[in-house]
């Protein structure tokens, strides 16, 4: 078994500028948009504190101060709700403040995935660590972090998380080759193409929001030019890694198939709520009776 650091690091870029969700995200930033009742960001920070992980950095741009305030002390809401003996809201206020230890860098110019994973690197060293986008939620139910932690553990490298999708969508993200581990759910990465036409796919394995990298990637990305959209594309990176492992270990890939909320999309946004907010306790049962009677009389 290779012998690897344990993981507690993760970084989370979110300097994107949200242009799918204008004009709400004019003055709002886009991790801060609410599903059901937390911002986006909140559930991505608590998937990472969940596998262990935290020490968060975020990757942030300007007017994104809202996210840094919502992961600080409140101590005006706090104290007023402490005055009229609100607990449960109490408790919810300081459930994100109380989450992690977290840490906030500019990106800058808005140069790509890679060259925000790079911004990273003084914060990290040379310690493996996790990137979670903000953009991809993934349900707490379907541990997939903590999956990629064990096979980095296991296996040393890098990891990255694959999603079966049509073959007509596989121009929307990055695209992996793969060959067999051995393992239903890890398969050994030989190649990776940022955005194919679908023709030209190697497989229709996307790369999704989640990643488990070895440092040596910061080398690697500094000397990555602009690739696909003239931006620096960590796909770019790992490629360089899957080509010559000995740079920095293999690169594996833990093929999901449980549950992804994709937000950055505003119809599978809304999807995300409704679905979320069905599996509610507190909500579910009267919203699941007015969406049926929606649907059948409103349909």
């Amino acid at each position: 078994m290779t012998q690897t650091p344990s993981i507690t690091k993760a970084v989370i870029p979110a300097a994107g500028l949200g242009t799918r969700f204008l004009p709400a995200t004019k003055a709002t930033p886009k991790e801060m948009l609410p599903v059901v009742d937390k911002p986006a960001i909140q559930y991505v920070v608590e998937e990472a504190v969940a596998a262990g992980l935290s020490d968060v950095l975020m990757i942030t741009g300007r007017n994104k101060r809202p996210l840094e305030d919502h992961f600080d002390r409140n101590y005006e809401l706090e104290e007023a709700l402490v005055r009229k003996g609100d607990d449960e809201r109490l408790a919810k206020v300081q459930e994100s403040s109380d989450l992690a230890t977290m840490h906030y860098v500019r990106q800058g110019a808005p140069r790509g995935l890679g060259h925000a994973v790079l911004c990273a690197a003084p914060h990290v060293g040379e310690q493996p660590f996790a990137v979670l986008l903000g953009d991809d939620l993934i349900d707490p139910r379907d541990p997939l972090l903590a999956r990629m932690v064990e096979v980095r553990e296991r296996f040393g490298g890098s990891v990255i998380a694959l999603m079966e999708v049509e073959p007509s969508q596989i121009h929307l993200y990055g695209c992996a080759a793969v060959g067999p581990t051995g393992e239903s759910d890890v398969v050994k990465v030989t190649g990776l193409v940022e955005k194919p036409e679908p023709s030209e796919a190697p497989s229709n394995l996307a790369i999704i929001g989640r990643y488990v990298l070895d440092p040596a990637v910061f080398g690697i990305l500094r000397e990555t030019g602009p690739g696909r959209g003239g931006e620096i594309q960590l796909t770019d990176a790992l490629q360089k890694l899957v080509q010559d492992e000995r740079a920095g270990g293999p690169v594996h890939g833990v093929v999901f198939k449980g549950r992804r909320y994709d937000t950055g999309d505003r119809g599978d946004y809304l999807r995300a709520i409704v679905r979320l907010a069905c599996e509610r306790d507190d909500l579910g049962p009267d919203f699941r009776t007015w969406l049926r009677s929606y649907v059948s009389e409103e349909m």
